[in-house]
């Protein structure tokens, strides 16, 4: 089960609200928690010849990656408008009501009832399960899941990933066979741990021999095949399917583990050569979820863009899209609203220099002073320590998650097995 949103937004108040409809309604909406409201950036866009100016929404820490998503594929088409022009931010209140007439006159056969109770599920994050076989496959995994993905074909937003398996790759078989999607490799990665007493091992050559002398079977990720069980382990024991077993196992989770990124070049490879021109499409990546487009090009690019919503680049007009060029993310590049190679002004805070970014910042509040250089260094200071805490946030989230899905998945192997010796009691 994998959270498409790294940390669980906060919730929406339980009253409804009208959309404001006066200046002071958008400034109350200001007032309050900064993980609740989220700034608006302006770009350019058009799915044709002809580009408008359009507001989407950037994303802090605590946003809601999976509604953003949905909100900012409405907007790009042009379904949903954000008004006034010049509004700044948005909150969850106003958005939702926002989708929820698109969806109230746009589709005509949509419950809006069920609809709304939807929606809040896309704010605390969606528990997706994808198959490593089809770019459009998921299997919900979690209270309200399958909610949440109806909203997805509601709205016409294809949802996709490219955390797929090549077809004519080693691994193939073993996840055809044993893990077709990423719950059910768990699981069975956790199973064969279990068979193998907690000792699953790294490589072929850990492993112990088979019947005959026969070393590796070819199906793990290590080449090498003469090696004995190392010292303490009880490899000995294993008849041919534990070996098998296990021996599938290492090449699941040389997979898992080499594919953390959630994206292979095959799956990558496959969204650029069948979405159509002109897509624009939510993509499950790295537990999150973005909004993938592929521009029309008369010379046949099949090029691949990410929106760029992360709250950092609010001030960096130039930054708008980011160009796949490999599955890790290194070699990205940062393009323009005309997929022109950005050129982001930088400084200590994206698109300023720490002196403007605080000038602008108590500009939009009313409340400009001159500062002492002291004070702007302390400042930068402050701000790269928090972004270093941030990071280690992120990294300790991420083992936490990974850790609660094992422990997980060993919880229900045990409970499946309780549950196979009690069938097996007869009581006299």
């Amino acid at each position: 089960m994998l959270d498409s949103d790294h940390l669980v937004a906060p919730q929406p108040e339980s009253r409804p609200r009208t959309q404001p409809s006066s200046a002071a309604a958008s400034q109350a909406e200001l007032v309050g928690s900064e993980a609740e409201v989220w700034y608006l950036k302006t770009i350019s866009f058009g799915l044709g010849d002809t580009k408008q100016e359009v507001k989407i929404i950037t994303q802090n820490y605590n946003g809601p990656c999976s509604f953003i998503a949905i909100c900012n594929i409405l907007i790009l088409r042009g379904d949903i408008t954000i008004l006034p022009r010049d509004r700044p931010s948005v909150s969850y209140e106003f958005l939702a009501q926002l989708v929820g007439e698109y969806l109230l006159l746009r589709v005509p056969d949509v419950d809006i009832s069920a609809a709304l109770e939807m929606m809040p599920l896309t704010q605390k994050g969606m528990d997706l399960n994808p198959l490593f076989t089809g770019a459009t496959s998921f299997r919900p995994s979690g209270d309200g899941a399958d909610g949440a993905l109806k909203l997805f074909e509601q709205a016409g937003i294809p949802l996709v990933h490219g955390w797929l398996v090549d077809p004519e790759s080693a691994e193939a078989e073993a996840i055809r066979a044993h893990g077709q999607d990423y719950d059910t490799a768990v699981v069975f990665v956790a199973d064969a741990d279990h068979t193998a007493k907690g000792q699953l091992v790294v490589s072929d050559e850990d492993l112990p021999p088979v019947a005959g002398g026969s070393g590796s079977s070819g199906a793990g990720p290590s080449s090498s095949s003469s090696a004995g069980p190392s010292s303490g382990m009880v490899g000995s024991r294993w008849t041919p399917e534990e070996r098998a077993k296990i021996e599938d196992a290492l090449v699941i989770r040389e997979f898992l583990d080499s594919t953390q990124s959630q994206l292979t070049y095959h799956g990558l490879f496959h969204l650029a050569n069948t979405l159509p021109p002109s897509s624009l499409v939510a993509l499950f990546r790295n537990s999150h979820l973005s909004v993938l487009h592929k521009p029309h090009s008369a010379s046949g690019d099949t090029a691949l863009y990410s929106l760029v919503t992360d709250y950092v680049f609010l001030h960096e007009s130039s930054v708008v899209w980011e160009r796949f060029e490999d599955v890790d993310g290194q070699n990205a590049t940062f393009v323009d609203s005309n997929f022109v190679k950005s050129t982001p002004a930088g400084g200590d805070y994206a698109g300023h220099t720490a002196e403007s970014a605080l000038r602008q910042a108590e500009i939009e509040a009313g409340n400009f002073v001159a500062h002492d250089p002291a004070d702007l260094l302390l400042a930068q200071q402050l701000q790269s320590e928090e972004d270093s805490r941030a990071q280690m946030m992120r990294e300790e989230a991420r083992h936490r998650r990974l850790e609660w899905e094992f422990k997980a998945a060993e919880k229900e192997r045990k409970k499946a097995e309780k549950k196979a010796n009690k069938k097996g009691c007869v009581i006299m």
